[in-house]
């Protein structure tokens, strides 16, 4: 009753009051979170480096969870399914056989009509930026009649995921690792499986330390395969040079 006795004669016909009393009461609110919050991190943190380790690791169970199986999709959908629920779960992209490409909207919703697919084989799929990992490759390594992955820029894939990709040997035609930061010259030498490649995309990987030099051994490892290096890459971002076929190209934004 007090408070509505303090608010009411303010009123006069606005609702001026009104929102200031709330404005103040947020205003508390998010003051006493932040309190809170600072009380949480004095106890349990002595110093900066505590506080980075703890975050570093909780980012790691979270990358951990979204790369975990997901056996009861496949038992009650099978393997398409499985694989494309894997790939927009993490916001990219699949593409069921001569069907449109489906993604995730802005708010990293999207429609589960592509169960209906349960019966198409999925040929292509873009997890580009996505957190996929080793343990995560498993959700595709079911799609058999894959023929087109695009990884770039994927920050957890790495020498060890690309040694599994062997066992997509028998349908991949085209592979984009350009950006990813932990591919190195050993990571690509495990590519000499997949002597179906038609297109592969090496650009811009910062642990290769010999870029144009390693090019040209891929280049004779996968003789049927055409390379795209970084020279390729550096034409691209001074407009020298355009791909319509690469695999980006064919994905919608």
């Amino acid at each position: 009753m007090k408070l509505l006795h303090l608010v009411a004669p303010a009123w006069n016909g606005s609702t001026r009051g009104i929102h200031g009393l709330s404005g103040a009461m947020a205003q508390e609110g998010n003051q006493r979170k932040r309190r809170t919050l600072f009380q949480f991190l004095t106890e349990h943190f002595y110093d900066v480096e505590a506080l980075r380790q703890y975050l570093v690791q909780k980012q790691i169970l979270k990358v951990h969870k979204e790369n975990g199986p997901l056996t009861a999709i496949q038992k009650q959908y099978g393997p398409y399914v499985t694989g494309a629920y894997f790939v927009l779960k993490l916001g990219g992209a699949v593409k069921f056989q001569d069907q449109e490409w489906i993604r995730p909207n802005g708010c990293a919703h999207f429609s589960p009509e592509f169960v209906k697919f349960h019966a198409v084989p999925v040929e292509a799929v873009d997890v580009s930026s996505c957190a996929i990992n080793y343990h995560g490759l498993d959700n595709l390594l079911l799609l058999k009649e894959l023929r087109s992955l695009s990884l770039q820029r994927c920050p957890h894939v790495d020498d060890w995921f690309l040694s599994r990709l062997y066992l997509l040997a028998g349908s991949l035609q085209e592979l984009s690792l350009a950006g990813c930061p932990h591919i190195s010259e050993r990571g690509l030498a495990c590519l000499h499986h997949l002597q179906n490649l038609r297109k592969l995309d090496i650009s811009d990987l910062p642990a290769v330390s010999h870029p144009r030099l390693t090019q040209i051994l891929v280049e004779e490892m996968l003789p049927n395969c055409e390379v795209l290096g970084p020279d390729w890459a550096k034409g691209v971002e001074l407009g020298l040079e355009e791909q319509p076929g690469d695999l980006a190209s064919r994905v919608p934004t």
